[in-house]
């Protein structure tokens, strides 16, 4: 399932100057979350029902993972409204951060309930003669919900790339794992049916797994950026060069990037040509900035202008 947070750098910054607002992506973020909410609600309902009745505890169990997608869309909800803030006198930087560290409370509850899943299988497969046999109904809604959650994956992501928001990226591909699941467990129930009985609670383990992955997940990567952690390198570079594309800029050093939610705060020396006026190098920096803002997702660029010598014309 590849990590979630893909590069973004195939849309290219050749069409540029089209970049998104904070209010543009949120109101993307706002849509796509309550398709998402509508389509889990009614599935996780639909899978726990059938599920109880047709007394498969692997379809229950994808439904309690519809459930957790839920979650996720209403911390996303939630901190999509909270980080869109104005800056304030106590965050001068915005609130970006609010996003990461929603995301840390989501993985920790998501590992927990993962964890309580794999301990009621576990109890399962220990005593196979216990296990209830499954309605066949339990394998139709199995599949309607895989193709419906790898539908809403597909529409998800689309709109994520579009607005370059790696948190709507990350909440597609937890789209996706749902449709993985839910393929397990079709599996899991058609085997049953078949006669192999211990496959059911075996596909509700590898649901549980996959909660408390995705938990895990979610946990670690929001926990590395609030402690401040870079860009990647190929973001950097394609930063680098936008400096270096901007008329009166002789070179660049000593970038530094960190994360502030979905945006990045650089700090940078260009260097400029020692002979101009201070007036000049600061219009030079002030270009820099702005066509930096404006072709990648940096909420600020801070520039120290450093003076060089300027490179001699080539002799004739």
């Amino acid at each position: 399932m590849g990590s979630h947070h893909h590069h973004f750098a195939d849309q290219g910054s050749e069409d540029l100057p089209k970049g998104y607002s904070a209010a543009e992506r949120g109101a993307v973020a706002k849509r796509t979350t309550l398709v998402s909410v509508l389509v889990n609600v009614v599935l996780s309902t639909l899978q726990i029902a059938v599920g109880y009745f047709a007394r498969s505890q692997a379809l229950i169990a994808d439904g309690i993972h519809s459930l957790s997608d839920l979650l996720s869309d209403f911390v996303v909800l939630l901190a999509n409204h909270h980080s869109q803030k104005d800056p304030d006198e106590d965050h001068p930087y915005g609130h970006q951060r609010f996003e990461t560290a929603a995301s840390l409370f989501l993985g920790v509850v998501l590992m927990s309930v993962g964890a309580g899943m794999l301990w009621v299988s576990v109890e399962r497969i220990m005593d196979p003669d216990a296990i209830p046999d499954v309605a066949p109904i339990a394998l139709a809604i199995a599949i309607l919900t895989l193709f419906t959650k790898e539908g809403l994956f597909r529409y998800m992501l689309s709109a994520a790339k579009r607005v370059k928001s790696s948190m709507l990226v990350a909440n597609a591909w937890h789209a996706r794992s749902d449709a993985a699941s839910s393929l397990v467990v079709a599996i899991g129930i058609l085997g049953h049916l078949l006669g192999y009985k211990i496959l059911d609670p075996i596909a509700a383990l590898i649901v549980g797994l996959m909660i408390a992955r995705m938990g895990w997940r979610f946990g670690s990567e929001s926990f590395n950026d609030l402690m401040d952690r870079g860009i990647d390198e190929r973001e950097l570079q394609e930063i680098t060069q936008t400096l270096n594309e901007t008329p009166g800029v002789l070179g660049v050093h000593d970038i530094r990037t960190r994360k502030m939610g979905d945006m990045v705060l650089v700090d940078a020396h260009i260097e400029v040509d020692r002979t101009l006026s201070v007036e000049q190098g600061h219009d030079i920096a002030v270009a820099a900035r702005e066509m930096v803002i404006r072709r990648h997702r940096v909420l600020d660029l801070l520039a120290h202008v450093d003076p060089v010598d300027a490179p001699k014309p080539a002799e004739p």
